[in-house]
């Protein structure tokens, strides 16, 4: 990517799940200026990383711009890293006392939550990915049940679940804030300039 690259128009950060949107506002603030849209992409198969840029690469597409998507894993040790990218889905079926369920049979609830950002500067630019990790563990629900699998996540260092943790606290080390800062250097390195919208 050059530097000085002309961004046409702010970024598109592609999600339709609104608490996402705001995690990423209160972690960004103003620093990338940024709008949200969700569309609706395909739910691919692979590999994390290969997953976002795909998606990013449909997403430049779609929108015919600058896009930002997001792709959030939640691996289990025990389970040589899965669920992984299909979190979603498995917590939509079977909720946190099933997650908890697939490690009945293990010692090791050893987990990690990761995030993966790809930024694709236009439809007919390479996707560029950046991942972001925290370790934890896996626990018994504890905290509001509002945001995916906060209840059930622990993380490395704490006695707080992500969901019991106060919201700038869990902004400072979640894997989302680890990816989200990868992006911003990104920004900062790329001395990328904006114009209105």
């Amino acid at each position: 990517m050059a530097s000085g690259s002309l961004l046409l128009r702010p970024v598109t950060f592609v999600t339709g799940n609104a608490k996402k949107l705001e995690e990423v506002r209160a972690i960004l603030g103003n620093s990338i200026p940024f709008q949200s849209l969700k569309l609706e992409l395909p739910e691919l198969q692979g590999e994390p990383e290969e997953i976002s840029k795909e998606k990013a690469r449909l997403a430049a597409k779609e929108v015919n711009g600058p896009v930002l998507v997001e792709d959030t894993c939640l691996c289990f040790n025990a389970l040589n890293g899965l669920p992984g990218p299909y979190i979603k889905w498995f917590l939509q079926k079977i909720g946190h006392e099933g997650l908890n369920n697939l490690l009945k049979a293990y010692d090791d609830k050893s987990a990690y939550a990761m995030c993966i950002f790809s930024l694709a500067l236009g439809p007919n630019e390479e996707p560029v990915s950046f991942v972001g990790k925290t370790m934890g563990k896996i626990v018994l629900p504890r905290g509001p049940p509002d945001f995916g699998w906060d209840p059930i996540f622990e993380p490395d260092g704490y006695q707080l679940t992500y969901a019991e943790m106060p919201k700038d606290e869990k902004n400072k080390i979640s894997h989302r804030s680890r990816a989200l800062s990868l992006v911003r250097a990104q920004f900062a390195a790329a001395n990328y300039t904006f114009q209105s919208r």
